[in-house]
């Protein structure tokens, strides 16, 4: 149903322009890296790289573009966002954005892989001290406030070696990963202590569920990047990522009755990393299992994106996001 602001003018809604919106990016990289290691473990070249990185490469500058405008007009609203206890920690979605375009482009630009990557690791630096400090200083955050989405601002620093060491940066590399881990045991203490001893996490951040995957999948792909074979802490990485999946699969009935909202995106990312995770098992163990794991959850990923498209564009169309309290 319309809501008397939903056919504002665009100039009037991009107060509302939501950081969120750039967990797409992550997604679209997602897919994008995740069609890449397809086609190498299948032996494949479907041409189909470029148009992907191309497609999402548009996508983070459009986004960009729209979210500097809003600084630069409505400043007041960016630090709202800043200040807010749920959507500050999508503010390093723009850095992870940035640090997965690295790795898309490292085989095909190895130089601009090396900038974006240079780009992401700095930034992702700034906003992670941001935000840990305002966990500490905080003056306003309630038990209701957390959620998964807490754990963004340490996936991104597991990202940083995956295209941190073929890059040649392996020490920094090493710092942002022990860093991840770290707030990674952190975060799903006090997360498993939110689901099971409060009221449960509101509709629209259910699907932030599934950035549980996120940590261990990807530390698994990091970690295989600094030590280069596969040995125990290896298998305990890629297997907690494959029992949360397991888990967060079994309440796919729940997910199905949410309303749509632009936290669907949650869904795509950790998909594809643990997708990645699972054809990068294949590589390194030679068991079939893996890479038939990792190439269906790369289709179903596929099917999942190209849904939030179409409804992320009809939303859009219909006035529907970049509204008040949205």
């Amino acid at each position: 149903m319309s809501t008397p602001n939903a056919h504002a003018e665009p100039t009037a809604r991009l107060p509302y322009f939501p950081i969120s919106f750039f967990a797409m990016v992550m997604g679209m990289a997602g897919l994008t890296i995740g069609w890449e290691k397809a086609q190498s473990i299948l032996g494949l070249n479907l041409g189909i790289s470029p148009w992907l990185v191309g497609l999402t490469s548009l996508i983070f500058l459009t986004l960009a573009s729209l979210y500097l405008v809003k600084l630069a007009r409505h400043r007041q609203a960016v630090l709202a966002e800043l200040r807010h206890p749920v959507k500050l920690n999508f503010f390093p979605t723009i850095s992870i954005s940035l640090l997965l375009l690295s790795i898309a482009y490292l085989h095909m630009q190895p130089g601009v892989s090396q900038v974006l990557w240079t780009l992401g690791t700095g930034l992702h630096l700034v906003f992670t001290l941001y935000i840990v400090s305002a966990w500490i200083h905080h003056e306003h955050f309630q038990v209701h406030h957390m959620n998964p989405a807490w754990f963004i601002p340490a996936v991104g620093n597991v990202l940083v070696p995956v295209a941190g060491v073929p890059l040649g940066f392996v020490s920094v590399s090493w710092f942002f990963f022990s860093v991840g881990m770290l707030f990674w045991l952190v975060l799903i203490t006090i997360v498993f202590n939110r689901v099971m001893f409060h009221n449960p996490i509101e509709a629209r951040l259910m699907p932030t569920l599934f950035i549980l995957i996120a940590p261990p999948a990807v530390g698994f792909i990091a970690y295989m990047r600094l030590v280069g074979e596969l040995d125990s802490f290896g298998y305990v990485l890629y297997f907690a990522g494959m029992f949360l999946t397991l888990l967060l699969f079994t309440q796919v009935g729940r997910f199905l009755k949410l309303n749509f909202f632009l936290s669907w995106w949650a869904y795509s990312f950790p998909l594809a990393a643990f997708s990645i995770a699972s054809m990068l098992m294949f590589e390194l163990s030679g068991l079939e299992f893996y890479r038939y794991l990792g190439v269906g959850m790369l289709m179903l990923l596929t099917g999942i994106i190209a849904l939030l498209l179409f409804v992320t564009s009809r939303a859009v169309l219909k006035h529907n996001i970049c509204l008040p309290g949205h």
